[in-house]
């Protein structure tokens, strides 16, 4: 598979991390855009990848074979319907915005159009990051490919069968980090209110959480079973594994998780 020319309209962080990934990857420079309306933006964006910029969306349309939509939901809208009709014949559209369907992108960018709904995370910015793909039905397989190799450049994505899981995706992994960052919030205090200095509670905290996620990930099984080889009987981790499970730790997060799946639903019937 040839390496497509892909094109970035929008240069905040995410679309940094996606070029810098992708660049260790060994994509070539000279096979990457980036457009922006601020020009300071793209001159950045420049002078650190040794990429094309510029500040007219029209000529990426024009020239890449995959447009990279990098831009807030709020102004996706009036960014799409600003591009020309005709683009680059068989481009892929990867949009990155939450809450845009691709049924308003259609509608945006014309009938027909191959677009990828894409809801990373913020753990992009470390190579760290998971990402959820929709694909609609003018999508081929090499553009799925394409895909991939774009968003798997800083971490990991996954497809799925049906565009409505996106809400799901983003109550899980999208939003997902913040949960975690609030538990190591509430831990670190709780390790203060123990004696330990904070600089010290928190260190313990973050490591911890580290170590945990990376256990995890390698292991062969489960996290449920990964806690109860933690939990010695009567001993101290048991003990607060049970005061979570008398607070009802699984119901508090899975209302929180609907919460942020409903708002999700809700912005992309708001942002249509």
């Amino acid at each position: 598979m040839s390496t497509p020319t892909i094109g970035f309209i929008g240069a905040g962080n995410m679309a940094t991390s996606l070029i810098g990934g992708m660049l260790q990857q060994n994509i070539k420079a000279s096979q990457i855009l980036a457009s922006d309306r601020t020009a300071e933006q793209v001159e950045r964006l420049g002078k650190q990848f040794g990429i094309r910029t510029s500040t007219d969306n029209d000529l990426l349309a024009a020239e890449c074979d995959v447009l990279v939509l990098a831009v807030k939901p709020q102004v996706m809208q009036a960014v799409c319907r600003a591009l020309p009709a005709e683009r680059k014949p068989g481009q892929l559209i990867i949009s990155i915005a939450a809450g845009i369907s691709c049924a308003s992108l259609e509608n945006w960018l014309g009938a027909g159009s191959a677009i990828v709904r894409c809801m990373p995370n913020t753990p992009s910015l470390r190579r760290q990051g998971v990402s959820g793909l929709f694909a609609n039905a003018q999508v081929s397989d090499t553009q799925k490919q394409q895909t991939e190799a774009i968003l798997n450049a800083v971490g990991i994505s996954l497809w799925l069968e049906r565009e409505e899981l996106i809400d799901a995706v983003t109550a899980v992994s999208g939003s997902g980090p913040a949960y975690f960052f609030y538990m190591m919030e509430a831990m670190t205090a709780a390790g203060e209110q123990l004696g330990l200095p904070r600089d010290t509670a928190e260190r313990l905290t973050l490591f911890t959480a580290l170590g945990a996620a990376d256990m995890a990930v390698h292991s062969d099984v489960d996290a449920a079973e990964l806690r109860r080889r933690v939990c010695s009987p009567g001993g101290t981790t048991e003990r607060a594994i049970n005061s979570f499970a008398e607070d009802d730790l699984p119901a508090i997060v899975a209302r929180a998780m609907q919460a942020a799946a409903a708002r999700a639903a809700e912005m992309t019937k708001e942002l249509a």
